[in-house]
């Protein structure tokens, strides 16, 4: 009797290993950020100002408004922040001086970011004898001191200023707009340039260093190998490289920026009545603080709260942006 062979048993089947999912850069950035509850606060708060600037100004009394015979009132459920030594409602005065101030903080931080990444790009990628001379002009424009910077720079634009606001208040959109009786609407343009004219050093010295630290990588050697221009290679696959430095610095200039309006301004030579910022609120308000308190505390306080918020903003993009903070 012939025996069959015995069949072997069978083999286990072999399950395969879980896929494990990666992660962007600016996933992981996303995630750490959350965690970050100072991070958190600052960008909850910095919505919600602006919100309130941008839309409350429509809800709320005028800001030209004058009620002589009330003058400067203290807090009340008619007028929740008190009213100036004019009569104006404080609240309003503060909301539209919010959409000054961060008006000027953007533009002028936009205007810093485009000319500094621009220039501190080409300095640091050609490098040589045009890096040198590129980083010469930056030294010198740092040595100009610049309230007097500012000062000349009004002096010589004053005449075309003028003219611009001319221009403005006859192409207004009726007396009751708010440029309609604004003698000073050049002020904001002259600050833009003023201030985005010195903020950008800095971005172009940070953004120089970044360049030269990533310009002998592979991927660039690469992109040197395929073929592609200078511009592209700047601009496709250096600058995208290190945005993360570009976007903590920038939320950092914002805060800078304000605080240079509200110098100027508290110098007289930024905003001009009868438009207002946070800057000319305080500033008057100093000049009377023995007498109306509020007309200090809550201006001062709405600008404090914004500039802490954008350092915490700031300071919580830089560790999550940061690969090397990271602890996973």
């Amino acid at each position: 009797m012939v025996s069959l062979p015995s069949s072997s048993p069978a083999a286990p089947a072999l399950t395969p290993e879980p896929i494990e999912t990666g992660s962007s850069l600016w996933h992981d950035a996303w995630s750490r950020l959350r965690q970050n509850k100072l991070a958190v606060f600052g960008g909850a708060a910095l919505l919600t100002l602006s919100l309130l600037c941008l839309f409350g100004p429509i809800f709320s009394q005028s800001y030209q408004d004058q009620n002589l015979d009330l003058g400067a009132a203290a807090p009340s459920s008619a007028h929740w922040l008190g009213t100036d030594t004019l009569g104006r409602d404080l609240f309003s005065r503060i909301l539209y001086g919010g959409r000054i101030s961060i008006m000027v903080g953007l533009v002028a931080t936009f205007v810093a970011l485009v000319i500094g990444v621009t220039y501190g790009a080409v300095a640091g990628f050609f490098g040589g004898k045009l890096d040198v001379l590129m980083m010469r002009i930056v030294d010198i424009i740092y040595s100009l001191p610049f309230t007097i910077f500012v000062i000349l720079l009004m002096v010589f634009v004053k005449e075309p200023a003028q003219k611009f606001d001319g221009w403005i208040r006859n192409f207004s959109l009726g007396e009751h707009h708010p440029f309609a009786n604004a003698s000073g609407l050049s002020h904001i343009f002259l600050l833009f340039f003023a201030i985005g004219a010195v903020e950008w050093l800095t971005m172009a010295r940070i953004v120089r260093g970044q360049i030269m630290s990533i310009k002998k990588m592979e991927y660039i050697e690469a992109a040197r190998a395929l073929g592609f221009g200078n511009r592209r290679i700047i601009f496709r696959h250096m600058i995208p490289n290190i945005l993360g430095p570009i976007i903590v610095y920038t939320t950092l200039t914002i805060p800078a920026v304000m605080l240079l309006e509200a110098f100027l301004s508290f110098l007289g030579l930024g905003v001009q009545p009868p438009m207002s910022s946070w800057g000319v609120l305080i500033k008057d308000g100093s000049e009377k603080m023995e007498e109306f308190w509020w007309l200090l505390v809550f201006p001062g306080g709405v600008f404090s709260l914004t500039l802490f918020s954008l350092n915490f903003l700031g300071d919580g993009l830089r560790d999550a942006l940061d690969v090397r903070s990271s602890k996973d």
